[in-house]
């Protein structure tokens, strides 16, 4: 537990300023080979269970999943300016943008429409999200 930990404090020193990180120690190589394996194993098992629910495999099976991932993790309090957000906010999120989505389905919306009412959904969450950073450093 406390290796996963060290590896995520790795991970976000690199990804915020590689130089600092490796002047407090951090072996920069090792845990980008590191990050890169994992992301790498993760998506080949997303890959995986992406053809096993689409039933074959296609360029375009995963087409437009990319607004639903940014929409998650907006909903899910990630701030478009930076410096917030956590990995159970996102899994939440990803929760909001499924029911979304499914619902969608359900009720026979056509696939155009399900785009637009997406986007609107993120564009609210975005302006929430901009007008309570304001208001909170106003105060």
């Amino acid at each position: 537990m406390c290796r996963t930990i060290r590896a995520g404090r790795y991970a976000y020193a690199i990804g915020g300023n590689r130089q600092a990180a490796q002047f407090s120690g951090v072996n920069i190589r090792r845990n980008l080979f590191t990050i890169f394996v994992l992301m790498g194993t993760l998506c080949g098992v997303s890959g995986v269970t992406l053809a096993s629910y689409v039933g074959y495999g296609t360029i375009s099976a995963g087409q437009g999943y990319e607004l639903d991932a940014i929409a998650a993790c907006i909903l899910g309090g990630t701030s478009t300016l930076g410096g917030v957000g956590t990995v159970f906010g996102a899994m939440v999120g990803s929760i909001i943008m499924v029911s979304l989505t499914n619902g969608l389905q359900m009720t026979n919306t056509p696939a155009a429409l399900q785009y637009v009412l997406k986007g609107v959904v993120l564009v609210i969450a975005v302006y929430a999200d901009i007008r309570i950073k304001r208001g909170s450093s106003n105060s």
